[in-house]
């Protein structure tokens, strides 16, 4: 009887522990997968899968019934993949330099400054990291959308041309299909009035 007791608290603590992880991941903010790993830049590659593999393992769909599994475990896998790409990682490690160098210029510290090892200034320093992701995809959404409209000015003008094109061989070709109406139209013009004058000079 103790063991089932035990076998039942076991499984609810570690219910329990799934869903604290599952609602921690779905509040953390989706721009930084460090964040969301828990790690920090500077981790090395084993340690983020390492990372991954035990969250994974805890959070999984097949491993709970917590209907906001997929969820999480969606964003625990992108994170995974933003940080195993070099390009992405490399874009979220400038944003958290970004953040460090403005918090130190703020505080008027130096880079030896003890208090950057402190729990407080990581704090502070994550805060300072979603306000530069923030406005760096603002700034992307910004170009992306700029680029996206030169684009489509682009496309239009080419559309023009085609259009242009297309009624410029129309046109060409009702010309070249009347060129025989034409000529026998000024035939009739140039030989009309002689057959008239004709006429005229046999009756006088």
């Amino acid at each position: 009887m103790a063991d089932d007791i035990d076998a039942i608290l076991a499984k609810e603590a570690s219910q329990h522990t799934k869903d604290m992880e599952i609602r921690r991941i779905l509040r953390s903010f989706k721009l930084d997968p460090y964040t969301i790993l828990e790690l920090l830049p500077g981790c090395t590659d084993k340690e983020i899968k390492n990372a991954y593999r035990r969250k994974s393992l805890l959070i999984h769909p097949d491993k709970t019934t917590n209907p906001d599994a997929p969820s999480a475990f969606n964003m625990l896998k992108r994170a995974a993949a933003e940080l195993e790409d070099d390009k992405k990682r490399a874009y979220v490690d400038e944003a958290f330099s970004d953040a460090r160098r403005v918090l130190i210029r703020e505080k008027g510290w130096t880079v030896h400054n003890e208090e950057l090892k402190s729990d407080k200034f990581l704090d502070e320093w994550r805060e300072k990291t979603k306000i530069v992701l923030v406005e760096n995809e603002l700034r992307r959404r910004k170009q992306a959308k700029i680029q996206m409209e030169e684009e489509g000015r682009e496309r239009q003008r080419l559309e023009q041309e085609i259009e242009d094109r297309k009624r410029k061989k129309d046109a060409e070709r009702v010309w070249e299909e009347g060129r025989d109406s034409r000529i026998n139209s000024w035939r009739d013009f140039r030989n009309g009035p002689k057959k008239k004058k004709a006429k005229t000079k046999v009756l006088g």
